[in-house]
């Protein structure tokens, strides 16, 4: 069974409406579950790749990346669930483990099911909340996976259009 079902969420998925490439944190993380979820993605055996500005490395360790001087190249660590599902992970700082993905490639009720099955990963791995953000609008989530659940659930009314 779906954990949301796309007729009562399409409109959070609409990027005219929430922005092309909405916000996921976990947050209240330290580096250890950064590690966790760097750990995960080779588990999964999900497609990767991690980079600095342009320059492609092999999977740092979650410190050695969190320690970088201020002023080196922003590191992003790029991972498909799915065929034509990217995540983007940005390594800003050591206590929230965030990234984007884009609402273009998340629609219909097949792909919403790859984004909660990766919601949920995340957060079963971390045992913590996953939260999803429109673009631009922090801190108020509009669907997340929920640790008690066990499972992805609405945060917010969904809108009216």
């Amino acid at each position: 069974m779906a954990d949301l079902l796309w007729d009562d969420v399409r409109c959070f998925f609409d990027p005219n409406l929430m922005g092309s490439l909405p916000d996921v944190r976990v947050p209240d993380c330290s580096v250890e579950d950064w590690q966790a979820v760097l750990d995960l993605v080779e588990a999964r055996g999900w497609k990767c790749q991690y980079s600095e500005g342009e320059t492609v490395l092999p999977m740092p360790w979650a410190a050695t990346v969190l320690s970088r001087p201020t002023d080196a190249e922003c590191p992003n660590l790029r991972v498909w669930p799915a065929d034509d599902v990217l995540a983007i992970f940005r390594f800003l700082d050591d206590e929230t483990v965030d990234f984007d993905v884009d609402l273009r490639q998340l629609q219909g009720q097949e792909r919403l099911d790859v984004l909660c099955g990766f919601l949920r990963e995340i957060g079963r791995c971390l045992g913590k909340p996953v939260l999803m953000d429109p673009e631009g609008d922090y801190d108020h989530p509009v669907l997340g996976f929920d640790v008690a659940a066990d499972r992805v659930v609405l945060l917010a009314d969904p809108l009216v259009t």
